[in-house]
């Protein structure tokens, strides 16, 4: 109680969490109270007990288990986490729900923690061989699937709706999640990006962008994001791109780059915040219509035989 009452604002209740005291919230409150006022409420050394300890309650809980996968989102509205604002929900779904919702049934557990490598917009697809996941499964009350039964617990999944699909379920360790978070700047990501132009294009407006290599970007923060993520300039590369003319007005990119790159900024510029930009290239206006993810060079977690 103590701790709580002198930091209030580390212990705040989250999506999943089935306590507010968490190893991490423990240690930013013990951080921030003063040893004055601590070593008031807990003596060093600690006088000595007057009385015996009773054992009101004993808890018995399992250690947290790690599912991993990949997965493909098909819908161009969903979400990846729930899309909850001022406590107010504005999609009915997302890839987490549609995903944990399987995991915590058959494994019988009191919450979980859902992490990605990385991350895409409500209206962009993932194709290819998808996006590396893991969930932390925390006090299951099963413990131990066979390799056959996750493959089954994987074809639930699938076949309860067709705006994803999972493959490589498997269990995993703690330390193996690690794996999909290390280096996450330095791996590449490919994608596809239906452009359109204000001003008429020909082939040969847009064929000059298949011989750029490894074009540096500076990208302020964008817009969208500010009121979520820190105000900085940061630098990305756009490793290659190929070029597909459709149209007068419309043309496919296909872009490989460095993670982390916010594609749409860079086809419209974002008011001037992303530089270079599509749109400088091509000295006209230029906006992103669709985009598709088509690769996350993570090599994890392993490929399973089907």
């Amino acid at each position: 109680m103590f701790r709580a009452t002198a930091c209030p604002d580390c212990f705040k209740p989250a999506k999943n969490k089935q306590s507010v005291f968490t190893r991490m919230a423990v240690i930013k409150a013990l951080e921030k109270i003063k040893e004055e006022d601590f070593l008031k409420h807990f003596p060093c050394p600690p006088s000595s007990p007057k009385t015996l300890c009773d054992a009101l309650e004993i808890q018995c809980n399992n250690g947290a288990v790690f599912v991993a996968g990949r997965y493909n989102k098909y819908s161009r509205n969903l979400p990846q986490t729930p899309w909850i604002i001022d406590g107010e929900r504005k999609l009915e779904s997302s890839v987490e729900e549609l995903i944990s919702e399987h995991l915590m049934a058959e494994f019988k557990a009191d919450s979980f923690n859902f992490s990605s490598s990385g991350r895409e917009d409500v209206d962009v697809r993932t194709l290819g061989n998808g996006r590396p996941f893991a969930i932390e499964l925390v006090n299951p009350r099963r413990i131990r699937f066979t390799a056959e039964e996750m493959r089954r617990l994987q074809q639930a999944i699938n076949d309860s709706s067709d705006k994803i699909q999972v493959r490589d379920l498997q269990l995993v360790t703690r330390e193996a999640i690690g794996r999909m978070k290390e280096g996450e700047e330095e791996k590449t990501k490919t994608y596809s990006a239906l452009i359109w132009t204000d001003k008429a294009i020909q082939r040969e407006d847009i064929a000059f962008l298949d011989d750029i290599k490894e074009l540096k970007l500076d990208q302020k923060t964008p817009l969208r994001v500010l009121h979520r993520r820190p105000l900085a300039v940061r630098c990305r590369l756009i490793h290659t791109m190929k070029s597909e003319y459709i149209d007068e007005h419309h043309f496919r990119l296909h872009l490989k780059t460095q993670a982390g790159t916010y594609i749409k900024e860079f086809v419209h510029g974002d008011f001037g915040r992303t530089k270079p930009n599509i749109g400088s290239l091509l000295n006209r206006t230029a906006d992103i219509l669709e985009l598709d993810v088509e690769s996350v060079d993570v090599d994890w977690p392993p490929t399973l035989a089907d």
